[in-house]
């Protein structure tokens, strides 16, 4: 690992007395690099955009070289930093995940580190993370298979530091109930177990609180105050008498442990790497301790004993999702469309040209596609004004770019190099074939895509296909080769996306669909026309342009059974209309399946998000054109939630 500190004139010898390599860096890894106004000093922005570098008669703290202008920190902050950070830094990838977050984050708090590739590793790395999704039974084979499980546990025993993200946590404990015949590390003596699905949506995903059970915040920058990111099924208890405890949270009336830290192994089943600034926070307090200083158990605290509380601390997301695609020019843009129209509306007479000799057909569209920005900058500017959750949704086939150089993959790695909350990407997973007739599969799409800095992908014609499929097979059994089942197998049904499109369907026989029928008298959100009509909602594909002989309770329930971990749930009645969400559709389907749903299309004001979540309970809602046109701010929704007493991310 190296550090790149900006060292004042005065601080030009410091590192020939620590012993520390330091050597300064190019212009183009400034951005990516610099340190923050949280961790190291003040955040100096240029005047404007024409400017290349910071001014240094403005601020006293900063000294011109010649590659680079950038804030410093103070000479005593410096030499504890250097002396913390110098060397030593791996990171354990199994496979499995979005290590790209990570690999972010620990850029944008000024580390650089080194993966484990072979067991000689262990024994030069000082500190060790290990993140990580999926399935439990995963981790240990592969772990296994790579010879990494035995050299993992004698790293541990050294007494260095290990951090454990996510399933780097779960593997500490002796078992987990997802797998009972495998066997985990052992080293914390308790059970891992799925979560009861009575009061609440499984997986747990989405924002909640955590709350340490001693006060030692300046020591792991766990603060019961912030919010952290969690997706799993699977949690650790909590057990008063069990001394690895190191912070709780409820979901549902389920209390079960955040954290765990003893001795030099600390652990979190949340996600700081998604977890915004309060994760960087985590990060940064187990990164700048000293290796000497990383005991858990350093000095005794008294512990509270924590029972449920009657309401639970978990989070309902706002999402930000923006439709990305080619426009005429070529140029990837974020757009949006009314009932999925993203053309600007028609100015003029529509022209046609002919060529003759051959059939004719009219030109290129007239209409321009709708260009509401650059999908990184607005997916940074959604992340800056306190987004919960980012969808990237590529509306573009690129039938002539083979899978490792689609342009997608490229805006993702940069959003998520700028964007530190969870990543959605939905477009284009399933099996398809590059031009030179590779074939590709929907998991190594998937991959791909969380290799790029993906947190879940979204699945969305392809699974009405999938689902069609099943209902259709004797016993309704599975195979195990549609994309919900091949990507949930490897990376955990937390990582699938299932994206429905429904319509209404106008029927005058209350028989028909009679499960499903919303009666326009006694419907929730029917406009003043439909009082007197009944309907049913009907499965779409291709965004909405084909309809299938599927209701959409029927795809919410099997895309569930196939191995979706959360439906996306959108209207093409109410796209585009601004007068609020779809509350019968998305009731109807929220009662149908236990997992998460996140509602979509019509919100037009924070009080409708308000509304979704009071009476139907989804997870999260979403919402695109009002935040592109700034007709809504995010701050806006967040503070009419606050005023309805929910819980908010602050």
């Amino acid at each position: 690992m190296r550090i790149y500190p900006y060292l004042t004139p005065q601080h030009s010898a410091l590192h020939k007395s620590l012993n520390i390599g330091l050597r300064p860096i190019k212009k183009e890894r400034h951005r990516r690099l610099c340190p923050t106004q949280r961790y190291f000093g003040p955040d100096i922005k240029a005047e404007n955009q024409n400017q290349k570098s910071h001014d240094t008669k403005s601020h006293p703290y900063l000294f011109r070289s010649s590659l680079l202008i950038c804030p410093v920190i103070s000479l005593s902050k410096l030499i504890r930093r250097l002396t913390t950070m110098a060397g030593g830094l791996y990171l354990l990838d199994y496979g499995a995940g979005n290590v790209r977050s990570l690999a972010n984050s620990l850029a944008k708090i000024g580390y650089e580190f080194e993966w484990i590739k072979s067991p000689e590793d262990f024994d030069k790395a000082k500190r060790l993370i290990f993140p990580g999704v999926g399935a439990f039974r995963s981790a240990i084979v592969h772990l296994t298979t790579s010879g990494l499980l035995e050299p993992l546990k004698a790293y541990i025993a050294s007494g260095k530091p290990y951090f454990g993200i996510c399933i780097g946590m779960q593997v500490l404990f002796e078992s987990s109930t997802e797998n009972p015949d495998t066997k985990g590390l052992g080293i914390i003596p308790a059970i891992i177990e799925e979560f009861k699905r009575e009061d609440k949506a499984v997986p747990h995903m989405g924002w909640n609180s955590a709350e340490p059970l001693q006060d030692d915040e300046a020591e792991t920058g766990v603060s019961k105050s912030s919010a952290y990111y969690f997706v799993h099924s699977f949690r650790a208890p909590y057990d008063p008498l069990n001394e690895w405890a190191h912070s709780t949270t409820q979901y549902g009336q389920e209390l079960f442990l955040a954290s765990v830290r003893k001795g030099n192994v600390f652990a979190t089943q949340f996600h700081p790497e998604k977890s915004g600034e309060a994760g960087l926070r985590v990060l940064n307090a187990w990164l700048s301790a000293p290796l000497n200083a990383v005991d858990g158990q350093a000095k005794a605290q008294a512990r509270v004993t924590r029972t449920p509380a009657p309401k639970d601390g978990f989070i309902r997301r706002v999402v930000a999702c923006m439709d990305i695609r080619a426009n005429d020019q070529g140029d990837l843009v974020v757009t949006k469309g009314d009932q999925y129209d993203v053309r600007e509306k028609e100015t003029g007479p529509k022209t046609e040209s002919f060529t003759s000799g051959s059939s004719s057909r009219p030109s290129s569209p007239t209409r321009a596609v709708r260009n509401l920005g650059k999908p990184v900058a607005l997916a940074k500017a959604y992340y800056d004004a306190g987004a919960d959750e980012i969808c990237l949704l590529n509306i573009t086939s690129f039938r002539s770019s083979p899978l490792r150089d689609q342009p997608m993959l490229a805006v993702v790695r940069a959003a998520a190099a700028e964007t530190f909350v969870p990543l959605t990407i939905g477009g284009g997973i399933k099996d398809t074939v590059d031009p030179d007739g590779t074939p590709r599969t929907a998991l190594e799409v998937a991959g791909t895509y969380f290799r790029a800095g993906a947190d879940k992908v979204s699945i969305g014609s392809e699974a009405v296909v999938a689902v069609e499929a099943m209902l259709a097979r004797p016993g309704q059994t599975l195979t195990g080769t549609s994309p919900m089942e091949t990507i949930s197998h490897v990376y955990g049904r937390q990582a699938v996306v299932v994206s429905i499109d429904p319509r209404k369907v106008y029927v005058t026989d209350p028989a028909d669909h009679a499960d499903e029928l919303v009666i326009g008298k006694e419907a929730i959100s029917a406009r003043p026309e439909e009082k007197d009509t009944m309907w049913w909602y009907q499965a779409t594909t291709q965004g909405g342009r084909t309809n299938r002989p599927l209701s959409v309770v029927q795809l919410a329930k099997g895309a569930e059974r196939l191995g979706a971990g959360e439906i996306l749930l959108n209207s093409i009645d109410r796209d585009g209309t601004n007068i609020g969400y779809d509350l019968d559709l998305i009731g109807l389907v929220k009662n149908a399946v236990k997992i998460p749903v996140v509602a979509s299309s019509g919100a037009g004001k924070p009080a409708d998000f308000v509304e979704v979540f009071e009476k139907t309970g989804v997870e999260a809602a979403l919402a695109a054109g009002i935040f592109h046109r700034k007709e809504v701010q995010i701050p806006d929704v967040k503070a009419a939630l606050e005023e309805a007493r929910m819980n908010v991310r602050k």
